[in-house]
């Protein structure tokens, strides 16, 4: 197996280390203190003497590990479970009553639906004014229209896509009934493997990949009566918005990308290419996107969706999540999608007690404060902020946990990044990869290379401290309000929480911006509640690019 050329540093050093220790003592000292120095660490000659023969023994051990066939599926023998308020989370599941709408008119031109909400959708599919069919055809159109101009399709599913709606319409026609999701057509983010269909990461190495079977979301989707029509671009290995076929593009404007790396997952959605997505979130991915194209993004608990079937970067941070045009469709997807599966063994089942009438005057609203930044909040976000004020809400101040450096725990992901494609990084593939820049995947894997053991353990004991005090500072309240892009983006990705990202600004009258409301673990009610509130008393989530336009 042919290596790069870090890992040919690597080898030449500790091989350094095996000849030179026992020959030329000085020479192989030398060279163990050149490596000790490469993770910030200064030993004295007496020990470096004595650890010689131990790294030669660890080389060796490392040199077995490479010659195995570890693929990005098998999964990592540690499971994160964030410790969580247990009092904060309910223990039996309520009924849901999700107040969805009693009349929908069918529009005169049918074109228009392409921007309706998955709420309005159901009624129509439910009450029969049209057929998941038609509905499923006319996202299949606008798929092929403009995906191309966005960018944002990797692989439209049209034989399995229409086979779904058939059955769709004919169980709905013989009086079964699967809930809101019966006969939606959808997108996802092409990590999810969808059997008999291409699944590429966004990445050139694995273009012609497939798998056999469906990933567990797909798998409950389908479940639920959703129509899957297409497997939507994401940024390469879920990292921007770049993929091995282009640069998916911002639907408001053709010149920006559309973020990442539910790059293709939130930019369809948006144009009105489907009525929902499903994306992944590790450190920005929901948040980033909806941010940049004026979409609606749920982030689930860490633990609340199975990943299994999903390609893995962070074994410890990834999520999966709906990408929506309001927040009662995502209450509505992330129903469908929730809860335990026997294999991905980090997944919990908590109750999901969605009430918006009888709970969202009595939500408790903190907002994230930062002393040492007039700016923290940006003109739309002080407007949200004096829109609850004025309608009742007393705002609670919270500032982030301080004892724990946040930022300090990022290289877990690269960590965990570089194992899930150590493969790769080893078999030169990444050469293949379209973005080769510093701060771009293959750098990083390689440099994740040289991350102590030590140093990955030790961050995760302190990201458990971490989530404990993040759990305090919720302890209080239902909802936290906090700028989008600030220090809790990284912060609540490491400790687990949910959050919901919703549109705050006109993106028409360009703008655009969002915020995020953070909630206990678990607690997705709440958050979706206040999303949903806010939704209704400001246009913004009803606002559509013209260019898509009908």
């Amino acid at each position: 197996m042919r290596y790069k050329e870090y890992f040919k540093l690597w080898n030449v050093l500790l091989f350094l280390l095996l000849c030179g220790f026992f020959h030329s003592p000085v020479k192989g000292q030398d060279s163990l203190r050149i490596t000790s120095a490469f993770i910030g660490l200064d030993f004295d000659s007496a020990e470096l003497s004595q650890m010689k023969p131990t790294i030669a023994a660890h080389l060796l051990q490392f040199n077995a590990l490479r010659r195995q066939d570890i693929s990005n599926n098998m999964p990592l023998g540690l499971i994160w479970i964030p410790p969580v308020n247990h009092s904060r989370i309910p223990t039996k599941q309520a009924p849901i009553d999700w107040h969805l709408p009693t009349t929908v008119s069918l529009p005169k031109d049918k074109s228009e639906l392409a921007f309706y909400p998955v709420n309005k959708l159901a009624y129509l599919i439910k009450n029969r004014q049209i057929t998941s069919v038609e509905l499923t055809q006319l996202f299949l159109n606008r798929l092929k229209k403009y995906g191309d101009t966005l960018q944002c399709v990797i692989t439209i599913t049209d034989s399995l896509a229409l086979s779904q709606a058939q059955r769709a319409d004919l169980e709905i026609s013989q009086g079964i009934y699967r809930g809101p999701l019966h006969g939606i057509p959808y997108g996802a983010k092409d990590l999810l493997n969808v059997a008999g269909y291409k699944t590429t990461w966004g990445a050139a190495p694995f273009k012609s990949q497939m798998f056999a079977e469906n990933a567990e979301i797909i798998n409950r989707l389908e479940v639920a009566g959703a129509v899957l029509v297409a497997k939507l671009t994401l940024g390469a290995l879920a990292w921007g918005d770049v993929w091995y076929g282009g640069k998916t593009r911002n639907p408001w404007d053709l010149e920006q990308g559309s973020s990442g790396s539910s790059a293709g997952s939130t930019s369809a959605t948006v144009a009105g290419l489907v009525p929902f997505a499903i994306g992944s979130e590790t450190r920005g991915s929901i948040v980033s996107p909806s941010t940049r194209c004026g979409a609606t993004g749920l982030r689930p608990t860490f633990g609340r969706v199975s990943k299994d079937g999903a390609m893995a970067l962070s074994w410890t941070m990834d999520k999966l999540g709906p990408i929506c045009r309001n927040a009662l469709d995502c209450a509505l997807v992330l129903e469908a999608i929730r809860g335990t599966d026997g294999k991905d063994l980090s997944v919990r089942d908590a109750p999901f007690n969605y009430h918006y009438d009888s709970t969202i005057k009595n939500l408790r609203i903190g907002v994230l404060t930062h002393d040492q930044n007039p700016d923290f909040y940006s003109e739309n976000d002080q407007n949200t902020l004096s829109l609850l004020k004025s309608q009742g809400y007393d705002l609670v101040e919270k500032k982030l946990p301080e004892n724990v450096p946040t930022e300090a725990l990022g290289f877990i992901l690269q960590a965990e990044a570089a194992a899930a494609f150590d493969f790769l990084t080893q078999s030169n593939q990444d050469s293949l990869m379209v973005r080769q820049i510093d701060n771009a995947w293959p750098n990083v894997f390689r440099a994740a290379q040289l991350i102590p053991a030590v140093a990955y353990i030790q961050a995760n004991r302190l990201r458990y401290e971490l989530t404990l005090q993040f759990n305090e500072l919720m302890s209080d309240i239902d909802v936290l309000v906090a700028p989008s892009f600030s220090q809790q983006l990284l912060m609540t990705n490491l400790t687990g929480h949910p959050c919901v990202v919703i549109p705050n600004g006109s993106y028409a009258d360009e703008n655009p911006g969002s915020i995020t409301l953070l909630g206990n673990h678990f607690d997705e009610a709440s958050i979706l509640s206040l999303a949903r509130f806010l939704q209704e008393i400001t246009p913004y989530d009803k606002e559509h690019p013209d260019l898509f336009r009908p």
